[in-house]
């Protein structure tokens, strides 16, 4: 069980409420990843790996299992919200736990507003009638609304979108399946590995397509303090989820890689609309696979998937801001509620003014995504450094094999990806940083410089709480 006293040791109370068993975090974490996501993307990793997209889901998968055990070394050390910005200030320094607060910024702020805009783009496609702006409004209001009641709130709205998800993927991977196996498409491994186009930079590039598809996983570490049993729980559900999303994905890229009606037009002109995995499953049953997969999508990227990115974006929002590293208004707790409501209604205001930008620009869907792709995966390498030099050089553990092999094989598969990156996400995501800096200056020059109260015994901070 949870000692209550763990928070206390880091100079916090425990105002979040603790409901969360083990099922919701892993219903959390499969909604946030979204068991469909790879049809919204799966043309753009088609492309970008040479039709090799199940391959490049399988080392994202890979890469990803190294990087969710450090996460579970680091919750263990430090059991609170916050997530990297968390684990770096505290395992190597406060400014550096700046900077990957900073850059992960990136990627879960952003994050909300591209899934919205996603969304709201396709159901306008579906329903011409009504605008992309009505379809955004819709989405952020619901989800605001449902994450200001509470997470309970929460967890139930996303276990019952979850089932849906999984009822209309478990459709197209039979329905699938009998059309390969029927003569539709044509069976091959060459989703898997086709030696006449691989090279490890082509795939690597894909790989980082692929990686928005596995974003959410991480965020399971941002219910540490509303978690039931801890660190723990945290640490299994984060493997569970990976591995298990994880195969969905390849599953479902492997079967639509073998009934795409054209490949070749596929691999030299990419997929701009976003419809390959829709023509394969129309290839597969018929117009009306198509459209359900379409649906689907859709309302799984506008509600329970950007549901939880809110929820996760405002547990970072609100453990940098208790620290004094943002505004102290996002640090307000409801009594009655127990969640970071006015980080929550921030989190869906700065959503919605930025896909309905976005919405207005015709790179808008592909500028988010790279720049969300980078964040996440420099947050992640710092994740690792962080177990090293907490457990190995700070606390001298003996461990070598979690707190060093593990942590620096993850470190070398992520920045082998995010050097063939988009270039373009590789520019931004460095001003973004910059920036950062810049901020980061401007915190030591007005005295408030980075200090997190985890790093010596502190008595419980008292701050205001805010009754709604």
């Amino acid at each position: 069980m949870f000692d209550r006293d763990e928070l206390a040791r880091y100079g916090y109370r425990q105002e979040l409420s603790r409901q969360l068993r083990f099922r919701d975090l892993l219903a959390y974490g499969l909604v946030y990843m979204v068991p469909i996501a790879p049809m919204a993307i799966f043309g753009s990793v088609y492309a970008g790996s040479g039709g090799m997209a199940a391959l490049a889901y399988a080392i994202g998968v890979v890469a990803l299992v190294f990087t969710a055990f450090s996460y579970a070394q680091m919750v263990k050390a430090f059991p609170m919200s916050g997530s990297v910005y968390n684990y770096a200030g505290r395992g190597i320094s406060p400014p550096v736990g700046f900077l990957a607060g900073w850059v992960i910024l990136l990627d879960y702020v952003l994050v909300p507003g591209l899934l919205y805009l996603v969304a709201s783009v396709a159901m306008h496609a579906i329903v011409p009638s009504v605008p992309v702006w009505a379809w955004l409004l819709g989405f952020v209001g619901v989800n605001t609304v449902v994450n200001s009641v509470g997470i309970r709130m929460t967890a139930v709205v996303t276990r019952v979108m979850l089932v849906g998800e999984l009822i209309v993927l478990a459709i197209f991977i039979a329905v699938a399946a009998w059309a390969i196996a029927s003569g539709k498409g044509r069976f091959s491994w060459e989703a898997i590995y086709n030696p006449d186009t691989f090279t490890w930079s082509l795939v690597a590039g894909a790989v980082s397509i692929a990686v928005l598809s596995f974003l959410g996983f991480d965020g399971i570490s941002m219910l540490a303090e509303e978690a039931k049993g801890g660190a723990r729980q945290i640490g299994r559900a984060m493997a569970a989820v990976l591995i298990l999303a994880g195969a969905l994905f390849i599953a479902q890229t492997w079967l639509a890689a073998m009934l795409v009606p054209d490949p070749s037009a596929l691999l030299a002109e990419g997929d701009r609309n976003g419809t390959a995995f829709y023509g394969a499953a129309a290839v597969a049953g018929g117009s009306w696979l198509a459209t359900l997969c379409a649906v689907a999508t859709a309302v799984a990227w506008g509600l329970p998937n950007s549901m939880v990115a809110q929820v996760a974006t405002s547990r970072l929002l609100y453990a940098m801001a208790r620290d004094r590293q943002l505004p102290q208004f996002l640090a307000k707790v409801s009594i009655r509620r127990s969640v970071p409501i006015n980080a929550t209604l921030l989190t869906g205001a700065v959503s919605l003014v930025l896909s309905l930008y976005m919405a207005t620009r015709s790179d808008g869907i592909t500028l988010l995504s790279s720049l969300i792709n980078f964040g996440a995966m420099v947050a992640f390498l710092v994740l690792h450094v962080s177990v090293v030099v907490h457990h190995l050089i700070r606390r001298r553990s003996e461990n070598w094999w979690a707190h060093l092999v593990m942590p620096a094989v993850g470190f070398a598969i992520l920045a082998y990806v995010v050097v063939n990156a988009n270039i373009a996400a590789q520019r931004l995501g460095l001003v973004w940083l910059a920036v950062g800096v810049i901020v980061l200056a401007s915190l030591y020059a007005t005295g408030r410089r980075p200090v997190l109260s985890g790093l010596a015994p502190a008595t419980p901070q008292r701050r205001d709480v805010e009754r709604v």
